[in-house]
């Protein structure tokens, strides 16, 4: 029997950006006290939702974050507006000083209607709070030589998700490439890839992000 008062699970978001940054040694929690302080609730103000960031157990000079969108369009407008405004213009030198490349960004959407990221009612600790995490985040990206196509979808839906889930990690969200041109070139995208990308979620880990990219047989 259904709960009259079960909330419908909201995901977020239709457009994701997952960037991953190549910065100078030494330079990420530089970059990531910065960004915590200015660069969080400055684009949530736009309308952007920051999904997450990460530091890369593999690499040490790699700051990987995730950004949401509502749609293509408002993406353009947001970036345009954050960009062009007066917290990036501010803050702009000290960051790009932290950073080698800034280009390695997927564009992707989520591959059915309810595989977006889902936050519930979890609120995101306030700037400054000193709270640790002890879950390891794996995001894995499988490289395809054209457009990822409804049958792998459903394999992964019925066949990988459950046993992910039977080994007791959770899976967070799996995503395509979203194939639409960037209307905000100022910030490139990869084009021309066409991948497969989850997220999963495994307790009482030591570190909070590694990466994985496989290209499937």
């Amino acid at each position: 029997m259904e709960n009259p008062d079960a909330q419908p699970t909201q995901t977020c978001c239709p457009i994701v950006e997952l960037r991953q940054y190549t910065l100078h040694p030494g330079q990420r929690d530089v970059l990531i006290d910065l960004f915590d302080r200015e660069f969080v609730e400055s684009q949530e103000a736009l309308g952007m939702k920051l999904i997450g960031q990460f530091r890369d157990l593999d690499n040490p000079n790699r700051f990987v974050w995730l950004r949401g969108f509502r749609d293509m369009s408002s993406r353009a407008q947001a970036l345009k507006d954050f960009y062009g405004g007066p917290v990036w213009k501010a803050h702009r030198e000290a960051a790009n000083a932290t950073m080698i490349d800034s280009d390695n960004v997927l564009l992707l959407h989520p591959a059915t209607a309810t595989s977006g990221f889902s936050f519930g009612n979890k609120e995101r600790p306030r700037a400054g709070a000193n709270e640790a995490r002890s879950e390891l985040i794996v995001a894995t990206i499988y490289y395809f030589d054209a457009p990822v196509d409804a049958g792998f979808v459903e394999f992964f839906e019925k066949t990988v998700k459950p046993a992910v889930i039977g080994s007791r990690a959770t899976v967070l969200a799996f995503l395509v490439t979203e194939h639409s041109e960037n209307p905000f070139p100022v910030l490139p995208v990869r084009e021309g890839e066409n991948v497969f990308a989850w997220f999963a979620r495994l307790p009482k880990a030591r570190g909070p992000l590694r990466v994985r990219r496989s290209r499937p047989v």
